[in-house]
């Protein structure tokens, strides 16, 4: 027989035991998503010369050269675009003068370039993409990959082809808090995530000011069909991006729904355009492929003039819930990277 002092002490254990296993498989995925979020937002410390060509330095082209220019090491030396407006902004953008092509041909005939950024408008993305890698450069394309599907694919067979590298440009890849977010969710830290639920609101005008009328399709290209694939490529794209990252796989179904309100309101506003306006989210639709295995999630997708939103099926009480605390995340995450 045991004393009641050794039962008494035995309970402690075992009650002890049981309350510190879960806190401590807690604390050490803690520690591992701690650990791969540090390793995400590592400064490099190569700051070796790197040597870029830029087709399109537009809006968001010269966006990127502001980025990439933080980068030790990098240097823009060669442009390509048909504005010539745009040689001067991103001459300013640099602090010197960079030289400046209206062919885009030229910049791919250099072979002083480490990579090559294409940046110009979606519909042309494929027909600039796929020249660079053939010429020999790796490059870094704006999202999305392309205008349709068959020119995404011929870019993944120019990658094959001529073993280059291709890098899109969805931004949020690069963000430090959202890198340290999304792997601690891969890590484990708020469970076993079943739904994402993204939403976009933003209430300004794509419209840019045109000097000349003949540059209206040039400067606004995003309004037009030729161009552009609207919101649910410009905005969309990032949303789907990043719940295909968290769950490591792509969607088996997808299904879309949306309004013509948008449309409605640029004929409105802009009727010698009136004939080509943007398309609609459900004309739209990307085709995703299917994969296999118990990682695959269905996506829902439905898009409004400002709003877009992917979702699996849910209650209002699991959205509240997975959205605090996925705010707590990133949250702790930009405080992280900021100490």
């Amino acid at each position: 027989m045991i004393d009641r002092r050794e039962f008494v002490r035995g309970i402690s254990a075992a009650v002890a035991a049981t309350t510190l296993a879960p806190e401590s498989a807690h604390a050490q995925a803690t520690a591992k998503a701690e650990a791969e979020a540090a390793r995400q937002i590592a400064r490099t410390t190569d700051s070796s010369p790197f040597r870029i060509g830029i087709i399109g330095p537009g809006s968001r082209g010269k966006e990127l050269v502001r980025n990439f220019l933080r980068v030790p090491g990098v240097k823009i030396v060669a442009a390509a675009d048909i504005y010539q407006p745009r040689f001067a902004e991103l001459n300013a953008v640099c602090g010197y003068e960079v030289p400046s092509y209206s062919d885009f041909r030229k910049v791919l005939d250099r072979k002083d370039l480490n990579a090559v950024i294409v940046s110009t408008p979606l519909g042309l993305h494929a027909s600039h993409v796929i020249p660079a890698l053939e010429s020999g450069h790796h490059v870094y394309g704006e999202k999305a990959m392309a205008y349709h599907l068959d020119d995404a694919r011929r870019i993944v067979e120019a990658v094959k082809a001529n073993k280059r590298i291709f890098q899109v440009g969805h931004q949020y890849r690069y963000s430090p808090w959202i890198r340290a977010a999304v792997a601690r969710v891969q890590q484990g830290e708020i469970g076993d995530v079943t739904h994402i639920m993204a939403y976009w609101n933003r209430n300004n005008n794509w419209r840019r000011p045109v000097p000349d009328p003949s540059l209206e399709r040039l400067i606004n290209w995003r309004l037009y069909n030729e161009w552009s694939l609207g919101l649910f490529a410009e905005l969309g794209s990032h949303h789907m991006d990043i719940a295909n990252w968290v769950f490591g796989s792509t969607p088996t179904s997808a299904i879309a729904s949306g309004s013509s309100s948008s449309a409605e309101r640029l004929r409105c506003t802009n009727k010698p355009q009136a004939a080509r306006t943007t398309p609609t989210a459900t004309s739209r639709l990307a085709a995703y492929g299917s994969c296999a295995g118990s990682s695959c999630r269905a996506l829902k997708v439905a898009t409004r003039p400002s709003i877009a939103r992917a979702t699996t099926t849910t209650t209002k009480n699991l959205e509240r819930n997975l959205r605090a605390r996925v705010g707590a995340l990133i949250s702790a995450s930009r405080t992280t990277s900021s100490s």
